[in-house]
């Protein structure tokens, strides 16, 4: 009966777990044993061959001196009797393959077939080894060559000659040829296992310490730096690892500053939001319960939309931040006349110069224009000249451009407090504050208007350039490429 449902039976898969150490051992010690073995098994097949070779040839030379002994059966004799000390027996067959000397039985003839005769009369030579027992069942191998002979009136086929020889003294030379092989394959065997244990050692040691490295790097620890050569991979790996520890110091140096920008920003933007808030709740409060005069209401709502209006920038700075790095921006580029949006920004941050004691000089800018989108335009200028205010006291602001090749040049300069080389690297961050001392001043912004021009900038294919002099001075300059 079969069952209508069948179960099958999992069985535990059980995995071999083999060191690499001898992974590596075991491959070195394969290879050289079955190089080794290849090169033994060639060898005794090279030297069986070439002594057949050497039997055969010396077959052939003493049937051609039977030749040339005109079959003279008193020197046949001699010859046969030389021949039997050495093993090696001969015999004289006419055309017909009927046996003419030794003095045999009539009826005892070659053991040769038709075709191999017909190879005989055509003047070819034949060399066969055959494989027999002997009398006590044990098995023998003989060499033979047949070797034809001619009428010397007509050069007609007369007979051919036998030769034979047992091929017992090559099996005996092989053997001995085995057994140096076998002793020489023993020593091999062993040096290849210490060269295979050396090998290993070495291959593992380096992976070790790469292995350990990637311990400590797991740990934290991104200090580490191997030495390599690049001879092979593991050094290319080691090479590659190197670089994959310094970008990981990279990623965490980046990670460590964002976080605290982070948090500074955090601090700046609940320091920012909380005065303005203080500032409406109380003004509220006080309108509530009317403890603000009547004469004084305008002023305080007038106030409380001031601090309105610096919560909202604050808000708006942070969503263009992440609009334009998330691509949500679309440019709508067009020539714009630079005369017409400098003296716009002029007239709208009138108040914030006079404000700041400081100077707003405004170059020549007549014929000059930029193909830009005209908003983004201005919010980079804008930002650029707040950032100068903020780090200018009683100081001069100056916009000028020109023409240069394939653009148009703008450059914003101050005679601020400058930076150093190191604030200069930093100011496109995100948060990043040159001079932590006027985060709290009235012009004092979020951190981001810098990193916002720098990705406004990127978006209009552009290039900024910033040089300064601590105690001298800024300047930003911003080139705009052409339509075309």
């Amino acid at each position: 009966m079969i069952p209508k449902r069948l179960t099958k039976m999992k069985l535990p898969l059980t995995k071999m777990k083999l060191p690499y150490f001898f992974q590596q051992f075991l491959g070195f010690l394969a290879v050289i044993i079955l190089l080794m073995t290849i090169t033994i098994i060639s060898l005794v097949l090279f030297g069986r061959r070439t002594a057949l070779n050497d039997t055969e040839n010396r077959l052939f030379s003493y049937a051609e001196s039977v030749i040339n002994e005109d079959i003279n059966p008193t020197q046949l004799d001699t010859i046969r009797q030389v021949l039997a000390e050495q093993e090696v027996s001969f015999f004289v067959f006419n055309k017909n393959g009927t046996i003419l000397y030794p003095n045999l039985p009539n009826n005892f003839r070659a053991n040769i077939d038709d075709e191999q005769l017909n190879q005989l009369e055509s003047g070819e030579r034949i060399s066969l080894t055959t494989h027999s027992e002997d009398l006590l069942g044990n098995p023998s191998e003989t060499t033979l060559v047949y070797l034809p002979y001619f009428n010397e009136n007509n050069q007609d086929f007369a007979g051919f000659i036998t030769v034979t020889a047992p091929v017992s003294h090559i099996n005996r030379q092989m053997e001995e040829l085995k057994g140096d092989l076998f002793s020489a394959f023993l020593i091999s065997a062993m040096a290849a296992i210490l060269l295979s244990v050396i090998f290993a050692h070495y291959q593992v040691k380096r992976v070790n310490r790469l292995r350990k490295a990637a311990h400590k790097v797991a740990g934290g620890e991104y200090t580490i730096q191997l030495e390599h050569s690049e001879r092979d991979e593991i050094d290319f790996l080691t090479r590659d690892f190197n670089r994959m520890v310094v970008a990981l110091k990279e990623s965490q140096d980046e990670v460590l500053n964002q976080e605290e920008r982070r948090k500074s920003f955090m601090q700046d933007a609940a320091h920012e939001m909380r005065t303005p808030l203080t500032t409406i709740n109380g003004l509220l409060e006080g309108l509530e319960h009317d403890v603000i005069p009547e004469s004084q209401r305008l002023r305080s709502i007038k106030l409380m939309r001031k601090e309105t209006r610096r919560l909202i920038r604050l808000v708006s700075e942070n969503m263009d931040y992440e609009n334009i790095r998330s691509n949500r921006i679309i440019l709508s580029k067009h020539r714009i006349p630079l005369t017409e949006i400098v003296e716009e920004i002029s007239e709208q941050m009138k108040e914030i110069i006079k404000d700041s004691s400081n100077e707003l000089v405004i170059g020549d800018m007549e014929h000059l224009h930029v193909y830009a989108d005209y908003d983004r335009l201005k919010q980079i200028l804008v930002n650029l000249i707040k950032n100068a205010i903020q780090f200018t006291e009683n100081g001069t602001i100056t916009i000028a451009s020109k023409k240069v090749k394939n653009g148009t040049e703008i450059t914003i300069s101050d005679t601020g407090i400058g930076m150093t080389e190191f604030q200069i690297g930093n100011i496109w961050e995100r948060y990043y504050k040159a001079d932590l001392s006027r985060t709290k001043t009235k012009f004092g912004e979020s951190g981001l208007g810098l990193a916002i021009v720098q990705q406004l900038v990127q978006l209009h294919n552009a290039n900024i350039y910033v040089e300064s002099k601590v105690n001298e001075g800024t300047i930003f300059t911003i080139i705009f490429p052409d339509k075309e």
